[in-house]
């Protein structure tokens, strides 16, 4: 049996929508989406849960690495939109377990970059972990975002991901609740310096 989707879809997919639009305008500020929401099947966690049902329709193709029932027939079901195969192929990637390669994502075109992929990853927290030092658009002078779960080389991969400006995929983490994005012009440096 599948658990529900958004008690009052139109709202709650207006108010996630707008915590992501506020998330990506000013990146790596964590914002948080009322609790009890949506209560989606494992290992889907609120946040990346609500994230998909709000952007996601027919016409956007999902990869999820759980694929396994429930989760991946609860987003069919409420999303309606389509699972692929493999990461490459999504126009939205949802990772609830390791984060896959940013150079094996779509990364759209010079001609198209706003084609490229959104990469949604589920990390242990938003509030502890290693220090990330965010500069760019959107942050005056440097934004410190504390992120548990990243792998080890997150910051070589996410160096490599804005060397092919304007083309990148975007990321979208999330911890429970809590959002926060990273928007492919954002520079990170590692550590509290």
């Amino acid at each position: 049996m599948l658990s529900p989707g958004f008690a009052d879809p139109a709202l709650d997919a207006q108010r996630c929508f707008r915590a992501v639009l506020e998330a990506t305008s000013r990146p790596g500020r964590v914002q948080r989406l009322a609790e009890g929401v949506l209560e989606p099947p494992a290992p889907l966690g609120l946040a990346a849960a609500a994230v998909l049902l709000s952007l996601t329709d027919a016409d956007t193709p999902v990869w999820l690495d759980a694929e396994a029932a429930p989760a991946a027939d609860w987003l069919r079901f409420h999303a309606g939109c389509p699972l692929v195969a493999a990461p490459g192929d999504a126009a939205f990637v949802m990772a609830c377990g390791a984060m896959p390669p940013l150079d094996g994502l779509n990364a759209g075109t010079e001609e198209a970059p706003h084609e490229s992929a959104t990469l949604l990853v589920q990390v242990a927290a938003l509030d502890r972990g290693v220090t990330l030092r965010l500069s760019g658009p959107g942050i005056a002078r440097e934004h410190r975002l504390r992120v548990a779960g990243l792998p080890p080389d997150f910051g070589l991969r996410w160096a490599r991901n804005g060397a092919g400006f304007p083309r990148g995929v975007d990321l979208v983490l999330c911890a429970g609740a809590a959002l926060a994005a990273l928007p492919r012009t954002v520079r990170i440096t590692e550590g509290d310096g």
